[in-house]
């Protein structure tokens, strides 16, 4: 038979499982987030190379621990203003199709435990990329929290999957 203690610490991590984590952040000052899960690591801002002829929302690559990688303005990929890269920007590096990528943000807020119950979809707007970069909002602290989807936000051209 299971003491009280042992049966509350059940019951606590019964109730941990079912919430899932995001990190927060703000780009154009909006707040947006990932699940915890996604994210390989944070990294203060540093200068990038540039690449000729890259689109606008690419600022150019990054050298990781020997591996080059892309770094994206998600703003301007909102179609939102151009961020203005400075030391106190952040780098969130994720796992797009199994290769890294880098992902300009003003700042990372927190980390939000939510039920899942409690995103609510987004809703229908005329926009087709509003509705597949953002596939849930999260009501947290009187701020509506964007979910990326990031697979749609970040499309990874098919000859670099092979």
């Amino acid at each position: 038979m299971q003491s009280q203690a042992e049966a509350k610490h059940d019951d606590a991590e019964i109730k941990h499982a079912q919430h899932s984590e995001f990190v927060s952040f703000t780009v154009a000052g909006q707040a947006f987030c990932l699940k915890i899960t996604q994210i390989r690591e944070i990294r203060r801002w540093s200068p990038v190379t540039i690449l000729p002829h890259a689109p606008a929302d690419v600022l150019g690559v990054m050298n990781l621990r020997g591996a080059v990688i892309p770094i994206y303005d998600l703003s301007a990929r909102f179609g939102l203003q151009q961020t203005e890269a400075s030391e106190r920007n952040v780098v969130i590096v994720v796992s797009v199709h199994g290769k890294p990528v880098g992902l300009l943000a003003e700042s990372v807020s927190e980390i939000i435990s939510i039920n899942p119950d409690d995103i609510q979809d987004t809703p229908p707007v005329d926009s087709r990329n509003t509705m597949d970069y953002i596939q849930g909002i999260i009501s947290h602290d009187d701020t509506m929290v964007r979910i990326i989807n990031l697979d749609a936000v970040i499309s990874v051209p098919e000859q670099v999957l092979s």
